[in-house]
């Protein structure tokens, strides 16, 4: 078997979000309350984020986040931050099953660019708190700027023009991001769980949209984005169906959008939702065709803190592995754990135990 241990995205590896610690919560709100200044927040925020990949490391992962411990969403502060992107207060927030977040929402009102992003500081400072290991940075895809937001059409009249610049624009990120170290970056998108979703495909359409022209732009753009990333940087995608306070937007297996995700994206892997039988089963995976493409099975839920049995998981990998060869895969959990910073309903050491159960399981799978 040949031995990619080495190179992201890991036998053991996660998706990113990290649960927000009393101590960020709290000073978040005194800075809302203008009570300590940014600067105060930051320093905060340095510290936490220097004890969490810590704990990290000790969980045994070789992959390393911030925990997205800066942001309020794990989209919206990435995509605000962008040239011509801004961010406003809404009517109302993103409905998931039985709950809604609270109201926010972006708008593109001018030219799409990256100059200045502040990210680029924030994943710098995670590279060298993470040593020796792998300093993984995670961001929206940009189908998530198309599918979340208000375009102004005086300033984009067609979906060419928007597409152009918002695959030119993910070039420059992607570009600053090798520029600061980064090797390893993961784009997260919910849009291709949507187009599995029969529900989800109906509100697309009342939107006056065509989900399969929607498809064939995504693609495009996503492809058009990463054509130019070095060849040491490893570009991995995660598809989930919705993550707040342990709930969930969309259902439906992969079939729908397999052939285009698994023979179509040109990235260098896939994180996969599998913790539920939402997602459906394994068939989808026959539509993997490369031998250097990595598929990580979302097996161990971030929405409780109940243990899954390690002989089950090991079960479903051993199933998933007749549609694509073992070496092709590995094991996280199913989404981050705070997707929101209100995090999802486990305890902060619930969350450390699921992570260090993936790096156990893992080690025993791929010996």
């Amino acid at each position: 078997m040949t031995d990619h241990s080495n190179q992201p995205p890991y036998r053991a590896d996660h998706v990113g979000s990290l649960l927000r610690s009393e101590r960020i919560k709290e000073a978040r709100t005194q800075y809302d309350k203008e009570e300590i200044t940014a600067k105060q927040l930051r320093d905060v925020e340095n510290e936490e984020i220097i004890r969490i990949v810590e704990k990290q490391k000790e969980a045994g992962l070789q992959a390393v986040t911030d925990g997205e411990f800066r942001r309020g969403w794990w989209h919206f502060d990435f995509l605000e931050n962008l040239d011509g992107v801004e961010g406003y207060n809404a009517d109302s927030g993103i409905q998931f099953k039985n709950t809604q977040t609270k109201s926010r929402a972006i708008k593109v009102t001018g030219k799409l660019g990256f100059s200045n992003h502040p990210m680029v500081d924030d994943f710098t400072f995670l590279k060298k708190a993470a040593g020796d290991h792998t300093a993984k940075m995670t961001i929206p895809s940009p189908s998530m700027l198309h599918f979340r937001s208000d375009i102004d059409t005086n300033v984009y009249d067609s979906d060419e023009a928007f597409f152009q610049d918002l695959a030119f624009t993910y070039k420059q990120a992607i570009q600053a991001f090798y520029e600061a170290g980064c090797r390893y970056l993961q784009l997260d998108d919910t849009s291709w769980a949507y187009f599995c979703s029969d529900e989800q495909l109906e509100k697309i359409k009342e939107r006056g949209r065509n989900p399969e022209e929607l498809k064939s732009w995504y693609k495009k753009t996503i492809n058009e984005a990463i054509a130019d990333r070095p060849a040491d940087m490893k570009i991995t995608m995660h598809i989930c169906r919705g993550n707040f306070r342990s709930t969930w937007i969309s259902s439906g297996g992969y079939e729908p959008v397999a052939d285009i995700l698994f023979d179509g994206l040109n990235i260098d892997g896939f994180f996969l939702e599998y913790d539920s039988d939402r997602a459906g089963g394994f068939e989808p995976l026959r539509f993997v065709k490369r031998k250097d493409l990595q598929i990580v099975l979302g097996l161990i839920t971030s929405k409780s803190g109940e243990l899954e049995s390690a002989e089950e998981v090991k079960r479903r990998i051993e199933e998933a592995s007749k549609y694509v060869a073992l070496d092709q895969l590995n094991l996280s959990p199913q989404c981050g754990f705070a997707s929101t910073e209100e995090g999802n309903l486990l305890t902060e050491e619930e969350q450390w135990t699921k992570l260090r159960h993936v790096t156990d399981i893992a080690s025993d799978v791929w010996k």
